[in-house]
C-alpha cells in the first residue's frame, strides 16, 4: 500500500497562506498560488476536517470548492463580487488528514449577471471532487476573497 500523499510545507512549493475573515477563515488556513492558467487554492486537511468515518467531510470539500470557484470568478471579473446560486458537487474519492487539497477552476461563460464555473479538487494530481457552479454577479467591487 502506498503512503498517503501529503505536503509538509506549502510555502516551499510557491503557495502562500491567506488569512480571511468569516467562514472561509474558519475552515483554513487557506493557501493560494498564482499559476500560468490562473489561481489555485489549497488547504491542508487536519483531523478537525474529518467526518465520523475518518475521511475529510464532504461539507469541507464543498466549502473549499465554493470558495475557490468564487475567488477565481472574482479575479476573472475584475474583482467584482459574486455569490453562489448553484453548486453541483461530485465526490470521486476520499481525502484524508495530512493531505493537501488543491482546487483549480475556470470560467466557462460569463454574462453581465451570471458566471458559469467548473472546477476540480485534487490531492497530488488525483481528482477527489469536481464542481460546476453558477454565480450571481453583484454590483461593485468587494474585498479580496
Amino acid at each position: 500500500m502506498s503512503a498517503t500523499p501529503t505536503i509538509e510545507s506549502p510555502d516551499a512549493n510557491g503557495w502562500r497562506q491567506k488569512s480571511l475573515p468569516g467562514f472561509a477563515g474558519l475552515i483554513g488556513p487557506l493557501w493560494v498560488r498564482k499559476e500560468a492558467d490562473g489561481w489555485a487554492y489549497g488547504l491542508l486537511a487536519t483531523s478537525d476536517h474529518l467526518n465520523p468515518a475518518g475521511v475529510v467531510h464532504g461539507g469541507l470539500l464543498t466549502a473549499l470548492l465554493d470558495h475557490a470557484l468564487s475567488a477565481i470568478a472574482w479575479e476573472a471579473l475584475a474583482r467584482r463580487a459574486c455569490v453562489t446560486v448553484q453548486l453541483d458537487t461530485h465526490f470521486l474519492a476520499a481525502a484524508r488528514a495530512g493531505q493537501f487539497l488543491e482546487v483549480r477552476g475556470r470560467v466557462v461563460r460569463a454574462t453581465s449577471s451570471l458566471v458559469f464555473m467548473q472546477g476540480e479538487l485534487s490531492v497530488a494530481g488525483s481528482a477527489v471532487a469536481t464542481g460546476a457552479a453558477v454565480l450571481k454577479v453583484l454590483g461593485g467591487a468587494a474585498l479580496a476573497p
